[in-house]
Formats: structure tokens, sequence, C-alpha cells
């Protein structure tokens, strides 16, 4: 707190200005010039200094404001925010993207559009879990993960001070990943031949490979390394839009000797892409998904999920031929080791020939060779320290 006095020199009247300024305890600053009513400086600078005790009572007194309140947009006005500052400024890969609109446009709005993030409670969270309970356990947990990071965002973003409720994921049964047999995925194989080429080529790709199906459309031809008998794996399209394969990175697979010779006997200048249709354009899910029904019928085999069973079929391969899983991992691309441990089962078959083995005969005790028998010529020896 200061208080000076100088000679007032605004008009032709004599005097005295006092400056007072007062800071107060909650950082603010109050400032007063006055024309002191007084005659001489020392008068002026006792009569400032008393001004002075009364502004700071003055300012003391008053009622402390109130805060402003921040305005809490509803769940509707911050989606699009959440998806272009979150979700795209961190380059999430398109599918993700695309999947986050679909929750929040089919799932999300229609029962907390309207909310304020603030006001989303608990409550609610359960009431949308019970809305969907026709849902499987998995789909829900996307739907309420989505929500859950939507918040968190908000969060971290200070757009609210704290998480508003409290989400429990459903407990989701880790379902049974089906594949083929060795004799099924054989008779897959003759009948991708004699659906064509690109058929042919899509069920290796995935049983000999196990490339996805995003994987197998962004194949190209310089991804191929003959000389070394290697694959590498270096993009994945979706809709159209290719970036890196699922996992953020790419990896490399040896080629088996079939799928080699078949890479070499189609090999074609029709596109740059390994997969393409007969007159060179890229293919699309649909034009796999035709090929796989197409070779499925011409087996003989019931209605196969889709090309993801080759994937399937070609992890479950290697682990029934006695593969690492840290070796599958790496081949397969999985970000995670427990996704690789979901591959590591046996088909019945091989269950099978296990329970065999009680069948056979008993194995010979295995026995060491007794060197000396206590009590014959042996002698007990003790140790001192």
């Amino acid at each position: 707190m200061t208080v000076k006095v100088r000679p007032y020199k605004r008009s032709q009247r004599e005097g005295w200005e006092v400056d007072i300024c007062v800071n107060l305890p909650n950082g603010e600053e109050v400032r007063e010039r006055r024309r002191a009513p007084v005659s001489t400086k020392s008068q002026a600078q006792r009569w400032g200094e008393g001004r002075e005790r009364e502004l700071l009572l003055e300012a003391l007194s008053r009622p402390a404001e109130e805060p402003k309140k921040k305005e809490v947009p509803t769940l509707t006005e911050f989606a699009p925010r959440f998806i272009e500052s979150y979700a795209e400024a961190n380059r999430q890969k398109p599918s993700g993207i695309d999947a986050k609109k679909r929750i929040l446009r089919l799932y999300l709005e229609p029962d907390f559009g309207s909310k304020k993030l603030d006001q989303i409670k608990t409550e609610d969270v359960q009431r949308l879990k019970a809305r969907l309970g026709h849902r499987s356990a998995k789909t829900v947990n996307n739907i309420l993960s989505v929500l859950g990071k939507l918040l968190r965002v908000a969060v971290s973003w200070e757009v609210i001070p704290a998480m508003p409720c409290r989400i429990e994921l459903l407990k989701a049964p880790k379902p049974e990943k089906s594949f083929l047999d060795y004799d099924d995925l054989d008779r897959l194989v003759e009948g991708a031949k004699l659906v064509g080429w690109g058929a042919h080529l899509l069920v290796l790709l995935g049983a000999d490979a196990g490339l996805r199906r995003g994987e197998m459309i962004s194949l190209r031809w310089n991804d191929v390394d003959f000389g070394r008998e290697e694959l590498h794996i270096r993009r994945a399209d979706w809709k159209g839009i290719e970036s890196t394969p699922k996992g953020g990175r790419g990896r490399t697979v040896g080629l088996t000797k079939r799928l080699l010779a078949t890479l070499k006997a189609y090999r074609h200048l029709r596109s740059e892409r390994v997969l393409c249709e007969d007159d060179g354009k890229p293919i699309t899910g649909k034009t796999i998904a035709r090929w796989m029904r197409q070779s499925t019928r011409r087996a003989g085999l019931a209605v196969l999920e889709g090309p993801h069973i080759l994937r399937h079929t070609f992890c479950s391969h290697l682990a029934m031929r006695g593969a690492t899983v840290m070796a599958i991992k790496e081949l397969a691309g999985h970000r995670d080791v427990s996704t690789t441990m979901g591959y590591m089962h046996l088909s019945p078959s091989a269950k099978r020939g296990a329970i065999e083995l009680l069948d056979g005969p008993a194995p010979s005790p295995v026995r060491g060779e007794i060197l000396e028998q206590p009590g014959v010529g042996t002698k007990k020896v003790s140790s001192s320290g």
C-alpha cells in the first residue's frame, strides 16, 4: 500500500493531489487519485493515509464475488470436439474413428445427447446397460469404453472438474476362436483353386501367412521378396483408406513352399497390388467375401465366418505344431501377448490324440544306477564349518 502526495496542477486552484494504491489479499489492486481537502502537504499525507485505511476496510467488508461458473457442454455439443481434437488429432486409425462416430450416433447421443457432461450419472449409465441387454457383452463394453474415454478427455481438458459417474464394464466371456483342421483347410484350398487365382491366393495369404482382410487388399508385389522368400506386411486398407496394420507397425512373415509357388504362378502386371480384379481394379471387402463364399461352396464345407477364420487357422496350426507364443505373436502382429494366448488351443483331433496316449502301454520306470547301498561299504560324511 502506498500514498503519494504531489502538487495539484489540474486547475488554477492550488492544493495537493493524493495518489493512493491499496493491494488487497486476493491480488486485486484498488487505486484512487483525489485532491486532498487540506492546505499543507503534511496534512495531505495524513489525510491520504486515513483514506487508505478506509479503502482497505471497504474492500474487505464487501461480500466475496461468486466465481463465474464455466458453461458445460452437452454430450452432443462436445462429441465433434472429441472426434476432431482427440481421435483425429492423435491420428487414430480410420476404422477406429468411424467406430467412435457410430457409437456416439447410435447409442450415446440418443440417451445422453441433451445432458450436460457433468450431469451424466452412474444411474444413467446403468440404464443404458439395461437398454442394451440384447447386445453382446463385448458390444456393450465397446460403447461404455467410448463414453468413458470421452468423459476422461473432458476432465483432462478442464471442461468438467471430475468424472461425473462410475462406469463398470461387463464381464465378457472370451469366445472360442474357430479354425479349420488340416483336412478342411486342404479342401478349402482346392475349392479356391476352382473359383480362380484370386480366391486361391486369398486363402493361402490368410491360412499360410496370417494376413488380415485389409492387409490382403493393400499387399503389393514389391512387398513380396521372392529371393528371401518373405512377405513384408506394411499397410492395411479400410474402405479405400490405407494406414499401418493393426497394432501400429508392420511385420515380416516367411513364405511357405505352397504360398511361394502360388505367388510365382500367379504373378501378373495387371496392377501393383497382388490381389485385384481381372481388369486390374482394386478389390474390396465385398470381393473377398464373395471369393470366400464361393470357395467354401466348391469345397463342400459349412458356411464359414469370413476371411478371419483363415487367420485363426494360421495361428492355431502354428500352436498345434509347437511354435512358441512369442513367435506366433510376432508372425501374427499382435500388440498384446494375451491376444496370442487366445489361439493357444488345440483342435478336437489333436485332443483325441492326447487322450489316446492313455490307452498306450505304461512307460518303463526310470531308475538311477545305485552306486552304493547304505550300510554296505558306505561311510557317513559330516561337514564341518
